[in-house]
Parts: structure tokens; sequence; C-alpha cells
């Protein structure tokens, strides 16, 4: 999958380095895989929330942090809508983001 934008998740561990890692293994992780629907990335990500109009919600270490994707099959294509602590996706309305 080709992922826009990885400045979100540089930033995302600018100000928090505890999250550097697992933000790096998600982005590899995401880069290499070949998803085509919401349930074959359930089956890998157990954790993922499903949202409508092709987004997921990641639990990001030990679900501290998250990360809003919304999802182009077609194209192959990952659009990170936000990256952040848990406490600010309580804030916000993940199916409008």
């Amino acid at each position: 999958m080709r992922i826009i934008s990885r400045k979100a998740l540089r930033e995302l561990w600018k100000n928090h380095s505890d999250a550097k890692e697992a933000l790096q293994s998600w982005y590899s992780e995401t880069k290499r895989a070949e998803w085509s629907s919401l349930a074959e990335i359930k089956a890998i990500y157990r954790s993922v929330s499903i949202l409508p109009n092709n987004r997921a919600v990641f639990n990001i270490k030990g679900n501290h942090y998250r990360i809003i994707v919304v999802i182009s099959y077609e194209f192959g294509v990952v659009y990170i809508r936000f990256v952040g602590t848990h406490a600010e996706y309580d804030k916000i309305d993940a199916t409008t983001i």
C-alpha cells in the first residue's frame, strides 16, 4: 500500500518518542500490505476498529496511540487522517476527520 503521509507519523514520534518504534512498525507492515478489504485488515489486526467509508482505526503501542486512515483499495492507497494519543482521539469524531 502507498501511505499518505508519513509526515504525520514523524510529527507524533517527535513529541512522543516512546511511540516511534510502534509507528515505524505499523508503517512498514502497512507499506508491504496488499489489502483489498477491511476484512483482510481485521484478520491481521484484531484490535482494528472498522468505520464507515473505508475508514479504520489502529491501536498503537498498547492502545496509547491511535491512527485513523481512509483506504482506497482500488488504488492501493492509505490516507492517514489522524495520528495522536488516545486522549486526543477521544476528542474527535473519527467518522468525519
